[in-house]
């Protein structure tokens, strides 16, 4: 038996803040409580720092397989550890696509081998597999992603009999990328006319345009109603799609949800002019108006969870023009520092943070036993001292890309140890690689 004991630390958890002791025993919390002792248990002394439970982020792209010259599941759940993530949910888009129950298994396979944090695997959506899709196990597999915008490979969901199908009877969240093809098509076609190929990249929220966000939400929103489905929307961006959602009801009872990305919170449409190719991303970053909008409705809880949308691509690719430069940003072992740094600011609560990043992404997925600080619950936990200042730089970064657009900036909070279902996976720079994270779990009824 296995036995850690975080002493003297603030646990944060179930919008409170207590100095408290926790034991944890094999992949459990046993223990809360002050001045605990136990003679055989690895002591960790987090004196002056803070207890989180490990941060859960619903979207992530960790590029396997096919595409592991960007990214591998090792190497993004090792920067994803780094940064406080104990549990992660991956996108179908990759080559091929997961878009049987054999491609999507494959993935957990790979998973259970390398995987340094907790895990699941989107079952991916075409045209034409709406019922293979709905096949999944629901305490097994966290949801089914759909693509209304352009996608890698055959994933672009068009069909209006597909999407009412898998709306209306799908058992898990059906995520949804929500951007309209034919929008973005008409608006690359303009900006090519009139820039040829140096379309500047200040030009790509014009491009992925707020029309092209809000119509494709309408029409899924439209849908889920119709049918009572259980839709989730993914990175919204928008002032203008937040009309959408209510807090008027509790999460639990909310039949669609909704995630802002940090990014889009982070970021605004000037920023272009410095970051280019680094920042672009695909629903686009959009004006400072819709960031404030977006961080208003994150605080009176119309927008539910925080995410990352991380999506790597290598230096060299974003390298090119605006038409070739690839969309994604790499994020998630950077997405605490992007809230504390609100946090220092003010503009949000510890409480908060945890409730978005940690609380509510458990609930809305149903997650087994994770996402508080909770004795009989996993122990996926991450302990932070939130006034160190820390440079970004190459020697610390994990992405297999080597890339981030935070390089070179100093950031005030340092995530000091990760504990990932018992495991003490990270510490001040290290990692123990001895034992991998686990699959997630569902309480979904079948």
């Amino acid at each position: 038996m296995s036995k850690i004991l975080i002493k003297n630390g603030k646990v944060v958890t179930d919008n409170n803040i207590n100095e408290l002791d926790v034991l944890i025993e094999n992949d459990k919390i046993v223990k809360i409580a002050k001045d605990i002792s136990d003679s055989n248990a690895k002591i960790i002394d987090a004196n002056g720092k803070y207890v989180i439970p490990g941060i859960i982020d619903d979207q992530v792209h960790f590029r396997e397989p096919g595409l592991t010259h960007k990214a591998n599941i090792y190497t993004e759940s090792k920067a994803a550890v780094a940064g406080g993530v104990t549990s992660f949910m991956e996108m179908p888009n990759t080559k091929p696509a997961a878009l049987s129950l054999d491609l999507l298994e494959d993935k957990y396979s790979i998973a259970s081998r390398d995987s340094l944090a907790n895990y699941s695997f989107f079952m991916g959506t075409s045209n034409d597999n709406a019922d293979i899709a709905l096949s999944i196990n629901p305490q097994e597999v966290c949801g089914i992603k759909i693509f209304m915008g352009s996608s890698t490979g055959n994933m672009l969901v068009d069909n209006p009999q597909t999407l009412e199908k898998v709306f209306c009877n799908s058992d898990v969240p059906v995520a949804i990328h929500s951007e309209d093809e034919e929008t973005i098509a008409k608006n690359t076609k303009l900006f090519i006319e009139k820039y040829g190929e140096n379309i500047p990249f200040s030009a790509h929220p014009d491009i992925r345009s707020r029309e092209a966000c809000e119509i494709c939400t309408i029409r899924a929103v439209e849908i889920a109603k119709r049918c009572n489905g259980r839709l989730h929307i993914l990175h919204i961006s928008t002032a203008d799609e937040l009309k959408y959602f209510t807090n008027a009801i509790p999460l639990k009872d909310k039949r669609i949800t909704s995630e802002v990305c940090v990014h889009h919170l982070y970021f605004e449409s000037k920023d272009y002019d410095e970051y280019g190719s680094l920042i672009k991303c695909n629903p686009a970053i959009k004006l400072k108006s819709d960031k404030d909008a977006l961080f208003e409705a994150l605080l009176d809880d119309r927008l539910d969870i925080i995410a990352t949308d991380h999506a790597p691509h290598t230096w060299q690719e974003k390298q090119n023009g605006y038409m070739n430069a690839p969309s994604g940003v790499p994020l998630v072992q950077h997405t605490l520092n992007i809230m504390l740094d609100f946090y220092h600011q003010g503009k949000i609560s510890l409480e908060k943070i945890v409730d978005k990043m940690c609380h509510k992404p458990a609930e809305l997925f149903q997650i087994e036993k994770r996402g508080y600080v909770r004795e009989g619950y996993y122990a996926d936990l991450a302990i932070v001292d939130i006034d160190k200042i820390w440079e970004v730089n190459k020697f610390n970064i994990y992405y297999k890309c080597a890339w981030s657009p935070f390089e070179g900036k100093n950031l005030k909070g340092y995530v000091t140890d990760t504990i990932v279902s018992g495991h003490h996976a990270y510490s001040n720079g290290k990692f123990n690689e001895s034992k991998k994270g686990m699959r997630l779990r569902f309480e979904r009824e079948i």
